[in-house]
């Protein structure tokens, strides 16, 4: 079974956007964990989640993700921004450690001229302070594009973060296709190369998730520019190849493409749902 889904808003709630993934064909959801441009956040609403809980195993959806607000950085040159991260992600893991069959997904930061070393130890710090050997919800760092002084553009960097986290088996990664395509990785034309060296570099145990966008902007442009299926640089042929790639097939895709309504990702879904080999 093909797990795949889109981007959704919970300002209904946790039940409201899986009768909305459902009601596209789609059986997992990503949602932020507060307004992807700000700083506060709404307590976490048990009732609602047990009902999400009973619809999602009715409707058998899978893997839902959590993705952290663009705000949080623990890696800027301010110590205040560095402080409100660890704030802000150690809220958000609170409340998903009071759920289920979740992950949390967060951007690396930007070091903001401080230097790659010095933002991979503040990072690694960072998740050090939060994550313990009790933590259930796995934390997935994302593979970015590699635009200004963003952390996370090469898998050597990733790899260095989980290597400096004291429980590195909470640790994980999430490969957005456009951010990676952006940053030199050439899916189109050489995926199993990708992979591999992913393999050898990170270790491909560590893949938990794919965003799946097509990319507005050129192989190695180092720009974060998402784009509809089959309207971007990576094309629709080596999106499906990817979704049906032997080491990925079984991973959750949850797209993110540019769309005003459900119709776009409707359609993108069925698309995938088609072209799925197993």
């Amino acid at each position: 079974m093909l797990k795949i889904g889109c981007h959704l808003s919970i300002t209904k709630g946790l039940l409201n956007a899986a009768k909305q993934i459902t009601s596209i064909n789609g059986n997992v959801f990503q949602y932020f964990s507060r307004s992807p441009q700000g700083f506060k956040a709404k307590p976490f609403d048990k009732e609602d989640y047990l009902k999400f809980k009973e619809y999602s195993k009715e409707n058998e959806l899978q893997t839902i993700l959590c993705h952290a607000p663009y705000t949080l950085n623990c890696c800027s040159s301010k110590k205040e921004i560095r402080d409100l991260a660890k704030i802000m992600m150690k809220d958000d893991l609170d409340k998903l450690e009071q759920m289920n069959n979740v992950m949390y997904n967060f951007h690396p930061g930007a070091h903001t001229q401080q230097g790659v070393n010095t933002g991979i130890e503040q990072i690694s710090e960072c998740l050090n302070e939060i994550v313990n050997e009790t933590t259930k919800t796995p934390i997935l760092l994302e593979l970015m594009a590699g635009k200004g002084s963003d952390i996370g553009r090469t898998f050597e960097e990733i790899k260095e973060i989980i290597d400096k986290v004291h429980f590195k088996d909470k640790i994980f990664v999430c490969l957005d296709t456009c951010h990676v395509f952006a940053a030199n990785y050439d899916i189109v034309n050489h995926l199993d190369d990708v992979l591999e060296k992913f393999d050898k570099v990170i270790g491909i145990n560590k893949l938990k998730a794919i965003h799946l966008n097509d990319s507005k902007m050129p192989l190695g442009s180092y720009k974060d520019r998402h784009a509809a299926i089959g309207e971007g640089y990576i094309g629709k042929q080596a999106l499906i190849n990817i979704v049906n790639h032997p080491l990925l097939k079984d991973l959750p895709f949850y797209l993110e493409t540019p769309h005003e309504d459900l119709v776009g990702y409707k359609q993108e879904i069925k698309l995938f749902q088609d072209n799925y080999k197993y």
